[in-house]
């Protein structure tokens, strides 16, 4: 049966709608597409923009590693030739200062590190009695780190040989919460005392800190006192400092004692001592190690009654510990003993252990828990025993003395036995240990 034209029509009508909305697909679809490529084209000329950008500062930073690199050698050159010229510059006020036809006593040496109003009331007060023995006693002013000021002002003294440590190793502390400052502090005490015994030879050193004032008899002291320490090995050091120096505990200017704690504040040791100190030394806490018993090996330390030093540093390191009640009251003796003059035997240890042990048994034993207020009505030396620490920290609290112990040793100590005088007069008041009597063969 044959198709009629108007079904023809219709088919060839759809046939084109077909068409055409296939066409119309088509190019939809050629749009999209021809707009996303356009998008990747465009991407990827951001992309290699980019790289190149990158590639740019990469060649940039190259650049600038090969100059520092470079830089880094220039640097390097010049601080070895900055440091035989320090070490050159260093000789040569060494060689001023010490007088050939003089052998030192002891180089003193100034720590220092970032206060130069302390450091110049130091000096000041060193010089004022240094310079007239120069020779005897070359001093040194040592600089830990770079404080500008602290520099400057160092080398504004001709009569002093600077030497500056500089360490840009981080601290690392032991334990957390620790003042790295205890760290730079043995770190800097080890390098200078090197120096002064290995590099320069010296048979001793006296070590000053940059808050302290000397006495007029400071260096004529420690001169006498060089014999003694190089004559009787039972000595570690010598010290210009009493932990309990303060006006209403001391009396006599000439009374000089053994003692068990190490006092510090301004000290002396020989180049012996030091050789056996340095390879141990601790990363912190010297001083305190240096109280240890197995550190000192029952040798004492040579104190003197009334202070040939005076601590003025309430800001520092340890933020002021102890100033108000114990350091700033510190008496400094003013008067100039002529210790040459003076016989010191008495201070070597069986001729002072003799005489400390009558001295200790012929004063007057207190007892009872009110001995402290026994002792204020007595006219004669009196003796106070104490069983443990925490009784002595009892008793010392009633007077204001130093409480402190290191290592199961009171500050002052020798052989548990602490004295000072009673309100600056002549009477002596001793604490004395549960074994002190038997210790000095009482």
């Amino acid at each position: 049966m044959a198709r009629s034209p108007c079904d023809l029509r219709v088919l060839l009508l759809a046939a084109a709608v077909a068409f055409i909305y296939i066409q119309v697909r088509l190019f939809v679809t050629q749009s999209h597409y021809a707009d996303r490529l356009a998008q990747a084209e465009k991407s990827e000329n951001q992309c290699t923009d980019q790289l190149r950008s990158l590639i740019d500062q990469v060649s940039t930073q190259q650049e600038k590693i090969v100059a520092l690199e470079e830089m880094k050698i220039r640097q390097d050159e010049e601080r070895v030739h900055l440091k035989i010229l320090i070490q050159d510059l260093e000789k040569r006020s060494v060689q001023n200062l010490v007088d050939n036809n003089v052998v030192p006593v002891a180089a003193v040496v100034v720590m220092a590190c970032n206060r130069p109003d302390y450091l110049e009331r130091t000096v000041e007060s060193i010089l004022k009695y240094q310079t007239s023995m120069a020779s005897k006693f070359p001093l040194f002013i040592s600089q830990d780190g770079t404080n500008g000021e602290v520099k400057k002002k160092a080398l504004s003294y001709t009569q002093v040989t600077y030497m500056q440590h500089v360490d840009f190793e981080p601290v690392r502390t032991e334990r957390p919460g620790e003042l790295i400052a205890y760290y730079k502090i043995a770190k800097h005490y080890k390098w200078a005392l090197d120096e002064l015994f290995i590099k320069h030879n010296f048979a001793r050193v006296i070590i000053l800190e940059d808050d302290m004032e000397i006495a007029p008899d400071f260096f004529d002291y420690f001169e006498a006192a060089a014999k003694l320490l190089d004559n009787d090995k039972t000595i570690m050091a010598v010290s210009s400092w009493n932990d309990n120096g303060q006006k209403q505990f001391v009396y006599d200017p000439k009374a000089l004692y053994r003692s068990d704690f190490f006092p510090g504040l301004g000290w002396m040791l020989t180049k012996p001592t030091w050789i056996e100190l340095s390879p141990k030394w601790p990363k912190a806490y010297w001083d305190d190690w240096v109280r240890l018993k197995e550190v000192h090996r029952d040798r004492q330390f040579i104190r003197p009654e009334v202070c040939r030093t005076y601590n003025f540093g309430e800001h520092g390191s340890s933020m002021g510990q102890f100033f108000k009640q114990y350091l700033e009251p510190i008496r400094l003796n003013d008067a100039h003993i002529k210790w040459n003059s003076e016989d010191l035997s008495y201070l070597k240890e069986d001729k002072f252990l003799i005489q400390f042990g009558k001295d200790v048994s012929s004063a007057t034993p207190l007892l009872g828990s009110d001995a402290a207020l026994k002792a204020h009505n007595m006219d004669v030396d009196v003796r106070i025993q104490y069983n443990d620490q925490e009784d002595f920290e009892r008793i010392a609290r009633q007077f204001g003395i130093f409480e402190e112990w290191k290592d199961g040793i009171p500050r002052t100590a020798y052989k548990g036995v602490v004295v000072f005088r009673y309100k600056s007069s002549r009477r002596r008041i001793y604490l004395v240990g549960p074994n002190s009597l038997s210790q000095l063969g009482v």
